[in-house]
């Protein structure tokens, strides 16, 4: 069998504060895929770096009074303590202001000039006198230009949720100096990703296979990725250029013009690794160009976009020796007790906060595998469910199992198992089991695979409680009987730990010396313990985790939103809004101009309405599965929000959103049903 040759990095923190439990669990998920590829063989390089560069790093660096290289130093000497402490094993940690990645960003930049990617055009932007620079939106405030709300950011309205551009705040101001900014012109560098072939290859990308054969992307970041690239839909073409004064790699030939971040850090991947290369002697360029090398991310969804459009078709056009990714694996948020994260309201995990308390990291790589799919799924952290997993799944099935065992074999029988007791079913069965298991970390189905190990392990403690090896011991005449029955009990915990090994390193090697097994593979599942090396005094693998002393110290008392009674409907009021709150919504009467069936999709309804303003709009609703015959809807009058943000959809513009009901649970009554008015209403009156 072809041995894979895998290039992997995760998404590059901003280094402006130490990790947070959202950056440990992807680096755990990561740790974990690459692990389980090294067990089968296959050669892996996983590198990671510090995203360094930005207008918020030479501010963050401004405020302290040091340089930005000075800022980023202190941040990245605490980066080994949480990587070793959650047994993390990057090849290479570097950073993205480095000599590698100025020399491949400016190249990459130069070949997507060459191809006619690259343009310059002239914009208008606030300026702050008083800091001399201009301003990105989110160092400009003002009021909303559509509802009035004090103090939002210039890109987009967090009350209100409308998107503008800067120029068009009410009074605006620079939250660096909070100075009235005035409107300079400059000018900015653009990649051409609306170019007609950039578009058609990002579609073919996207849907496209990696060399393993499967989809590029997961299915919930095709579906987004269609909506960008759909019919109808338009990419925009990407500012990649900031103006002097700003942290980041020069452009080639631009006097005082600077590669925006995002252009630069995703560049850190191959810089990253080429550092590497440097360090180890090995060929940068043949390995890119290797036809058996695979490039594999691992992202958060929040990032998608830059992944999965700019990224891919800079590599693509640059040309070789770059490649575009065979993979981009996006994954959900955590949340705790079901809330966002935030220190405020004691939803925050602080991973050095949780290796400083005692607590064992291989708890939270289990807890978070047991959790973790292959799906783009955020994941919730409660204490009772923690406290449950680690001291049910791991102690009480998993180590329990040598724990009841390893004594009997120590003491009895010279530390060595009975040969022919490895051939017992029990042990067949859970072999045969191997490919399963296998299967389901390549496609990062971790849950399913905890699920189908913790299952074995129930197995094996089944067969424990039936042979009681503990009344065996007390009659000489079974002597054997018990030798066979601990023996079958260490193998089973070898293959067992076998399977566990990519979730608990840490277990696994001390296992592995306790057995004398030799480190375990994928390929030595099917070889078994042997009298010919005895096993060592068993000693505690792990210990129970502590409610009180650990998990309540790790999470404070949530502080909850004030909870409200819920009503038959299945859900709860939501919280209190004032009458300006309400004002804000325009809700209008609209009239059913026609309504079909979206083809292409299983959920969406088309919808043409008169709102009374001389023209129809567009709206697209997830309510199919409530009007299988859409066309009985046409002259009917409904209720729809007519002032919501516009949004780009797969099948086209969605100008508003109608309105319905439906139960929170949908079995008890299953379907939506829309609002309509009383007799008299007309197209276009709003709903006070």
């Amino acid at each position: 069998m072809t041995k894979r040759n895998i290039f992997v990095t995760t998404a590059l923190p901003y280094a402006n504060g130490p990790f947070h439990i959202g950056h440990i669990t992807e680096y755990i998920l990561a740790d974990i895929w690459v692990r389980h590829e090294r067990m089968a063989g296959n050669q892996v390089y996983f590198v990671g770096a510090d995203d360094t560069h930005g207008a918020p790093m030479m501010i963050a660096a401004q405020k302290k009074g040091v340089t930005p290289q000075e800022f980023v130093a202190e941040i990245r000497a605490g980066r080994k303590q949480y990587l070793d402490g959650f047994h993390v094993k990057f090849d290479w940690w570097h950073t993205t202001d480095s000599p590698e990645n100025v020399e491949l960003s400016q190249d990459i930049y130069r070949r997507l000039k060459a191809a006619g990617l690259i343009y310059s055009k002239e914009i208008t932007q606030y300026y702050d006198t008083q800091k001399g620079m201009f301003l990105a939106d989110r160092f400009i405030k003002g009021k909303c230009p559509h509802c009035g709300a004090e103090d939002q950011y210039g890109d987009s309205c967090e009350v209100c949720g409308s998107v503008y551009r800067p120029t068009e705040l009410i009074n605006p101001y620079s939250v660096l100096s909070g100075t009235k900014p005035e409107l300079r012109s400059s000018t900015h560098y653009f990649f051409k990703l609306s170019d007609p072939k950039a578009v058609q290859f990002l579609r073919e990308w996207t849907s496209g296979n990696g060399a393993d054969g499967k989809p590029r992307v997961q299915p919930e970041v095709l579906a987004k990725d269609q909506e960008w690239l759909g019919e109808g839909a338009e990419l925009e073409d990407w500012d990649i250029s900031r103006d002097a004064p700003y942290f980041g790699i020069p452009i080639p030939d631009a006097p005082g013009k600077y590669f925006y971040v995002w252009l630069d850090a995703p560049v850190g991947y191959l810089a990253s690794l080429k550092s590497y290369f440097n360090s180890i002697g090995k060929n940068f360029d043949e390995f890119l160009m290797d036809p058996k090398t695979e490039q594999i991310h691992f992202i958060g969804k929040d990032i998608i976009y830059f992944h999965t459009l700019f990224w891919p078709a800079m590599l693509h056009f640059a040309g070789k020796p770059y490649r575009v990714p065979d993979h981009i694996y996006a994954h959900g948020f955590v949340t705790v007790g079901g809330l966002k994260m935030s220190k405020s309201r004691g939803t925050g995990i602080d991973p050095l906060k949780y290796l400083n308390l005692g607590m064992d990291p291989e708890w939270l790589r289990y807890y978070l595998a047991a959790k973790l799919s292959g799906r783009v799924e955020d994941i919730d952290f409660t204490k009772p469910d923690f406290f449950s997993r680690v001291n049910s799944d791991l102690i009480g099935k998993y180590v329990n199992i040598a724990s009841r065992s390893a004594g009997f074999i120590v003491k009895r029988f010279e530390g060595r198992v009975l040969d022919s007791a490895m051939s017992d079913p029990l042990l067949k069965a859970l072999r045969e089991d191997a490919p399963k298991v296998v299967e389901l970390y390549e496609d990062r189905e971790y849950a399913k695979a905890m699920r189908l190990v913790m299952e074995l392990a129930d197995k094996t403690n089944e067969y424990v409680d039936h042979m009681k090896p503990w009344e065996l011991a007390k009659d000489p005449a079974q002597s054997e009987k018990l030798h066979e029955v601990c023996s079958v009990c260490l193998e089973a915990f070898r293959i067992l730990t076998n399977y566990l090994k990519p979730v608990l390193p840490g277990v696994a090697e001390k296992v592995e010396a306790f057995l004398g097994c030799g480190e375990l593979t994928w390929s030595t599942v099917d070889t078994p313990l042997s009298s010919a090396n005895p096993i060592q005094p068993f000693k505690h693998l792990m210990q129970r985790v502590d409610m009180e002393k650990q998990l309540d110290q790790l999470i404070s008392e949530v502080k909850e939103e004030p909870k409200v009674e819920a009503l038959p409907g299945g859900e709860a009021i939501a919280p209190t809004c004032t009458i300006d709150d309400f004002a804000k919504l325009d809700l209008r009467i609209a009239k059913v101009v026609a309504c079909e069936a979206v083809e292409g999709s299983t959920k969406l309804l088309k919808f043409t309405l008169d709102v009374g303003e001389g023209k129809t709009r567009t709206v697209f609703s997830g309510i199919k599965a409530s009007y299988s015959e859409p066309a009985q809807l046409v002259g009917k009058l409904i209720v729809m929000i007519a002032n919501l943000a516009p949004r780009k959809m797969r099948f086209g513009l969605s100008e508003g959103m109608v309105l319905s009901a439906a139960d929170a649970d949908q079995k008890a009554t299953p379907g939506f049903f829309l609002l309509e008015p009383f007799p008299g209403a007309k197209p276009g009156m709003r709903i006070h």
